[in-house]
């Protein structure tokens, strides 16, 4: 004979295989009807797509001229270096001052004083070779970096002819840019997006589709300019000096503003 406690053991896991084949009947049935509805069908294993590609490009004759030069000087002491360091750098600080370069448009972006060293080897001869001498400090040096900004562009090769004739050797990234290159990048994207709406519609009118909403958008790109080619009468670092007979000539150029933009919409029949 069975006891109460078996037979309630035995009614309780029929209770649970019932209520398990009930869940698994339900999930099955949600499962189809998820499949077939629209919302899945606009997910990403049902979805008709189509993906077009748009360009936007504006040309932008550049405002602003960026140029970068150094003060470099040697001395037996790092004060000596110092004070002939500041003393160069006054006259051609000075010099921008008058050709109208405001304080917030000079930037210094490097100061370093370090040791110069001289290594000394010693001679070898057929009867021995002594050991290589060690280094030795023989003076220190200066450089003080700065970063000028030219607003009045037409006035560029000016400003780098006198920063030649105060002494300044070191002069390297003169670029050009636009002032609101921001501005210009939201004009190339608002032409790239047209002109990819534009050839969605196009070719959703070829497939016979309507067009449906944009599942997905990704952009691309950014300005560079034109190659810019130099006065031969400019010579940058390596202790090459500026011509003082004529300021160079320095030729702008463009700079291209492009945005390629990716839209993805959904079709419908």
């Amino acid at each position: 004979m069975f006891n109460n406690d078996t037979v309630s053991g035995r009614r309780m896991n029929n209770i649970l295989t019932i209520l398990a084949v009930v869940l698994i009947a339900f999930l099955a049935v949600k499962t189809i009807a998820t499949l077939h509805s629209d919302d899945y069908k606009g997910g990403a294993m049902g979805m008709k797509t189509i993906t077009v590609s748009g360009k936007g490009e504006i040309v932008a004759v550049p405002d602003i001229a960026t140029v970068t030069f150094a003060v470099v000087e040697q001395a037996k002491t790092v004060n000596e270096a110092q004070t002939k360091a500041t003393a160069k750098m006054d006259t051609t600080l000075a010099a921008l001052k008058a050709l109208g370069i405001e304080e917030k448009d000079i930037k210094t972006t490097d100061y370093n004083a370090y040791p110069r060293y001289e290594y000394f080897q010693q001679v070898c001869t057929q009867f021995s070779c002594p050991p290589s001498g060690g280094q030795t400090i023989v003076g220190y040096e200066v450089r003080q970096s700065i970063m000028v900004k030219i607003r009045k562009i037409d006035d560029a090769g000016k400003i780098l002819g006198e920063i030649g004739k105060a002494g300044v050797s070191d002069i390297s990234g003169l670029t050009f840019t636009v002032d609101n290159y921001d501005d210009r990048v939201v004009e190339a994207r608002k032409d790239a997006i047209d002109d990819a709406k534009a050839q969605a519609k196009k070719l959703a009118g070829d497939l016979g589709v309507r067009l449906g909403d944009i599942v997905s958008f990704s952009e691309s790109g950014g300005g560079y300019p034109v190659p810019m080619y130099m006065s031969k009468d400019v010579a940058y670092g390596m202790g090459g000096a500026m011509s003082e007979a004529a300021n160079p000539q320095i030729p702008t150029g463009e700079n291209k503003i492009i945005s390629n933009v990716m839209i993805t919409y959904e079709i419908r029949d």
